[in-house]
């Protein structure tokens, strides 16, 4: 009798939740995202971020789809018609990492990272730096991108910066954001072409250029002057009086992307009017709510 009195509370106790549960239940409601829709909105992502892998085809794979660094998307040496995609748009990417740019910081929550295959500088100059034969790397020390290669981030970064409207300053290299830590996607990434060819990306126009190689101006400003162009563009640089190595960063970031053969690291005349040209064309135009 006492064995059946037990196992009978034993079975109200495992019923009794069950049936609050039950009870409990609160009725559904709908989601309606057709009624109302509001107007201030933008897309998350805001930049798209190139990148070289200073590797080949089957370390890149590796390294990108098994360990903590990861790309959206992957464009590989091999002569086939594939872009690899490697994490979803809608996710975050690894590829980043700390920097920023057009006052935007932690790029990895609002940017697409593109990896291209390329070893970046060549073998026999890689220990330049470090044996303290050179501060910078010249133009003639980075590697040529495959043809096959410029055609399909032609292709993927047109289809990207239409779908999520952005802003042609703020389609960049990683060294854009990252001057002190990055040089990719290197020298020899023709920037110029893809906006010439394809309406990529930004670019100075001559003209203004010309207008803006005024050597009497130049020799008027102030590094802080100068300092405030770069940030007005988009670069993060500090607001010290000098030109100090972070600032020589900078520069030589700057000259990797719209001055590639002039790899001088220093402020002269040829770099201020390219940075008073392109802010005259592209300040303010970040596509940012």
């Amino acid at each position: 009798m006492t064995k059946n009195i037990t196992s009978l509370a034993l079975a109200l106790c495992l019923t009794m939740p069950l049936i609050g549960c039950v009870a409990t239940i609160e009725p559904r409601y709908v989601i309606d995202s057709e009624t109302y829709q509001a107007t201030g909105k933008s897309e998350r992502i805001k930049f798209i971020i190139l990148h070289y892998t200073v590797s080949d085809n089957e370390r890149s794979i590796k390294l990108l789809t098994t360990g903590n660094v990861s790309a959206h998307y992957l464009i590989l040496s091999d002569d086939d018609d594939k872009i690899y995609s490697l994490v979803p748009e809608s996710e975050r990417a690894w590829h980043a990492g700390d920097g920023g740019f057009a006052g935007r910081t932690i790029l990895n929550d609002t940017s697409i990272g593109i990896e291209i295959v390329n070893d970046g500088i060549k073998p026999e100059y890689r220990k330049a730096l470090k044996q303290g034969v050179q501060d910078y790397h010249p133009y003639g020390h980075y590697v040529e991108f495959d043809e096959l290669q410029i055609k399909k981030v032609a292709q993927l970064v047109q289809d990207l910066a239409l779908k999520y409207k952005i802003s042609p300053k703020d389609i960049i290299g990683h060294s854009d954001m990252a001057p002190s830590r990055k040089t990719d996607p290197g020298a020899k990434f023709p920037w110029q072409r893809l906006y010439e060819q394809y309406g990529i990306g930004a670019w100075y126009d001559e003209q203004d250029k010309q207008f803006f190689m005024n050597q009497d101006e130049f020799d008027a400003a102030t590094i802080p002057e100068i300092k405030q162009e770069f940030r007005d563009y988009g670069y993060r640089i500090n607001d010290t009086n000098t030109w100090d190595k972070k600032s020589h960063d900078v520069i030589y970031a700057f000259q990797l992307h719209f001055s590639p053969q002039h790899l001088t690291a220093t402020m002269d005349l040829e770099t201020y009017a390219i940075l008073k040209a392109l802010n005259k064309k592209y300040a303010g135009t970040d596509n940012f709510y």
